[in-house]
């Protein structure tokens, strides 16, 4: 049979069709054919931006003998991590259960029934010190296969055991003072962030700490959320030309990033900067908010209007290419080139003598540095552009969603929110099919993937954010829906789980309340039903947010960097939450934008029209003919007002 990738919508997945591996795509079909043949299943996922995954699939996959030796003794199925996260997420949990450690490329073989009984990440194609070659790999494991099959089958059946052995989270509250002074003991007073390299950047711990210190006036909270943003803008991890951030720091001083940009990140990191301005009005916390915003805009957006998952950490085979300078190349750019070697710190970072930009220090030539900037800018766009993985995920443009909403309302950037709910509308009417998310589509074509928990309540929370900043109450009743599937589907017991009780069943539920690289669906969820009960005064839906809340309260305990979103949203409750009401069909904006930047981050806000269909905003008229705002707990409301400053000071008073 023939490589089957060529017809998958996943970019990554569609980098591998052209391999002479025979590779299927998850399925029952070749689970199917792995039972007629009676041979293992060679699962590996990765994703486009992944360096290590371009590296074996250039050693091994392309090659030709490996790949004849693949299709005699294994079925073998790829992938895509992004588009599978339920899949990624069990035999991640296998490959870190039987091995200590996990990471991408993750190469993971199974028995025909999808048991794992062998897991490592990145094998190399020739053997090195401690490793194997992977085609020591597969002869070992075609040997034990063939010699040792029940051995095989009782290891598959009992790391599935337990797997399934792992206890739902308990009942236990959010210590939030507890969760702050674990977070100072792990600060670096120097280079700023959590722990040692590498570095990644903490944007839900920054978000907790930056709620936090609205809520306490906590001044360490602060501080740490301003060392840690200024270091990350300011080194090789933050793109000084063009805005973005890439994946995460090699280094503990910010310098030396690994080159992938993701959707995920920037779409926190650009919430994060715009929480942070709306603070202490730092000019590099918006300058990194609107340059951030301007690069989803400019090169992850889809002509769709959606928006892609990442950019390639390489191009033409090597890391970072694109964004790396030499003093000569440099001088070959601009007449400016010694002060910007000086004032970057053009230094030599990398073999062959480049250097990412850096921008320490502001120029004592703001101006000087914006014409060098652009041209620096032009000259880069002559090399070869990196690869862009331009399937839109669900969960991710949801988080993108929230971010540019509210950018967009803080920081005046209409075009910000027009972004918003382009992205929602693709979203919900290509992706939603009655109230069933599916996760990701490509050049406007919807996936097969069933859409997980993270995907539901990142894009119902985009749904509410826009409510507040369009008065469209369609986006109220969309989140509604999504939400109504939620409790419906993805909670048994007051427990969520990451699937869908009518999903696809795999050998495994997983439930993972780890707030990492991206939040988790259920601190998501907690986000989402905080946000709507908010808006309806329902029970149901408050109950739902404490159960959420509830699951992440041991991981809050134990390791909080890992709890970033949970810890966030706990902040929320913990200030009330409060409930603002505008009413009024012209005139809001300035109301709006206080509403926003002034309450604490999350506070529920719905702005619109009398009579719009929204709970919060029954029996919440007009003020002598003019547009009110209504501070409100638990629909009890403070007197209305009609003046921007008088909200501002209800605001101050009400927290």
């Amino acid at each position: 049979m023939a490589n089957e990738l060529g017809r998958s919508t996943s970019p990554y997945l569609r980098q591998h069709a052209g391999n002479p591996v025979e590779w299927r795509e998850w399925s029952e079909e070749a689970f199917a054919e792995a039972r007629e043949r009676d041979v293992p299943v060679f699962l590996s996922v990765g994703y486009s931006a992944c360096h290590w995954c371009h590296v074996m699939a250039h050693e091994s996959f392309e090659d030709a003998e490996t790949a004849a030796y693949l299709s005699a003794h294994f079925v073998s199925v790829k992938v895509d991590r992004e588009e599978r996260p339920d899949v990624d997420a069990i035999y991640m949990a296998a490959t870190v259960a039987m091995t200590g450690q996990g990471g991408w490329p993750m190469s993971v073989f199974l028995t025909p029934a999808g048991e794992p009984f062998f897991c490592g990440t990145y094998f190399p194609k020739d053997s090195r010190a401690g490793m194997a070659s992977f085609r020591q790999v597969l002869e070992a494991i075609t040997d034990a296969w063939q010699h040792r099959r029940e051995q095989l089958d009782g290891i598959g059946k009992s790391v599935v055991e337990q797997l399934g052995a792992q206890q739902p989270a308990g009942r236990e509250t959010v210590d939030l003072a507890r969760a702050v002074q674990v977070l100072k003991t792990d600060f670096d007073p120097v280079d700023a962030g959590f722990g040692r390299a590498p570095k990644f950047p903490p944007s839900m711990v920054l978000d907790f700490l930056l709620r936090h210190h609205r809520r306490t006036g906590d001044e360490d909270a602060l501080a740490m959320v301003a060392h840690t943003c200024d270091r990350m803008a300011r080194g090789g991890m933050y793109d000084q030309l063009a805005g973005g951030f890439a994946r995460y720091s090699v280094d503990g001083q910010w310098i030396v990033p690994h080159f992938e940009k993701m959707l995920y990140d920037n779409a926190l990191l650009l919430d994060v900067y715009t929480h942070w301005w709306t603070i202490g009005a730092d000019p590099l916390a918006k300058r990194i908010a609107e340059e951030t915003a301007d690069f989803l805009l400019a090169e992850l957006r889809t002509p769709e209007g959606g928006f892609a998952s990442a950019l390639d950490a390489d191009t033409e085979g090597e890391e970072g290419k694109y964004y790396v300078w030499t003093p000569e190349e440099l001088r070959a750019a601009t007449d400016d080139a010694d002060w910007v070697i000086d004032l970057c710190d053009v230094t030599g970072t990398f073999e062959h003598g480049t250097s990412v930009l850096q921008l320490r220090q502001d120029p004592d030539d703001p101006e000087r540095w914006a014409r060098v900037r652009e041209t620096l800018k032009q000259a880069r766009s002559a090399r070869t552009y990196p690869g862009r993985d331009d399937k839109v995920v669900a969960a991710w443009n949801g988080l993108a969603i929230t971010a540019l909403t509210r950018a967009g309302i803080v920081l005046d950037r209409p075009q910000y929110v027009e972004a918003a709910e382009r992205a929602a509308r693709l979203i919900r009417d290509v992706h939603l099919e009655g109230d069933r998310l599916y996760r990701t589509s490509r050049d406007g074509e919807r996936g097969s993937a069933d859409g997980v928990l993270e995907d539901y309540a990142a894009f119902a929370q985009g749904c509410l954010t826009l409510l507040g900043a369009t008065g469209d109450v369609e986006w109220f009743r969309t989140a509604e829906a999504l939400l109504g599937r939620v409790l419906a589907q993805f909670v048994a017991d007051g427990s969520y789980f990451d699937t869908a009780a009518d999903a696809e069943q795999l050998v495994w539920r997983p439930q993972d309340a780890t707030d990492n690289a991206t939040p988790s669906g259920v601190s998501l969820a907690a986000e989402a039903f905080t946000t709507l009960a908010s808006l309806t005064g329902s029970d149901r839906y408050e109950t739902a947010a404490q159960q959420a809340l509830q699951a992440s309260a041991a991981i809050a305990a134990r390791a909080p960097r890992f709890a970033g979103r949970a810890l966030a949203v706990a902040e929320t409750v913990a200030g009330g939450p409060l409930e603002i009401a505008i009413a009024g069909d012209e005139g809001t904006a300035e109301l709006r934008r206080v509403a926003f930047a002034d309450a604490p981050w999350g506070t529920p806000v719905v702005a619109g029209a009398l009579g719009l269909a929204v709970p919060l905003m029954e029996g919440r008229g007009l003020v002598g003919g003019q547009p009110a705002a209504y501070v409100c707990r638990k629909f009890t409301c403070r007197l209305p007002v009609t003046l921007p400053e008088h909200l501002r000071r209800e605001l101050r008073t009400a927290g």
